[in-house]
């Protein structure tokens, strides 16, 4: 059995420290990347919740919405479509074959936002 408490925390660290090289990388204009770690910082965050709900290790996806379902995740229709964005910059999505069209860098700012905010909300319903 696992420490769900340890558990918990180690995935909501994980989202911060993820969400900290999301904002350096935009900053300094690598917005693929930095919106791969935008991603990666939901995904852990909702892992939290996967935890909070199985009570065992979350399962290895990085699907957003897989993931959602799994720990009986309730998020708005804005935040559930925001999701959805985010999904576009999974590592699947690094395959030469599939080359995601950038956002500008206003656009990537405001993913940014929405990514702090959206981890702000997750780790208050833990």
């Amino acid at each position: 059995m696992i420490n769900t408490n340890k558990q918990i925390e180690y995935w909501i660290e994980g989202a911060k420290n993820d969400l900290d090289a999301a904002e350096l990388l935009i900053k300094n204009g690598k917005f693929l990347h930095g919106l791969f770690f935008c991603h990666l910082a939901i995904e852990k965050a909702i892992k939290a919740f996967v935890v909070k709900e199985i009570k065992e290790v979350p399962p290895r996806s990085h699907n957003l919405i897989y993931l959602s379902e799994k720990a009986n995740l309730i998020i708005d229709e804005d935040f559930t479509i925001f999701v959805g964005v985010l999904m576009k910059y999974q590592l699947e999505g690094r395959y030469p074959d599939y080359q995601p069209e950038l956002p500008s860098s206003e656009m990537t700012s405001a993913y940014l936002l929405k990514t702090k905010k959206l981890l702000q909300w997750l780790e208050n319903q833990l």
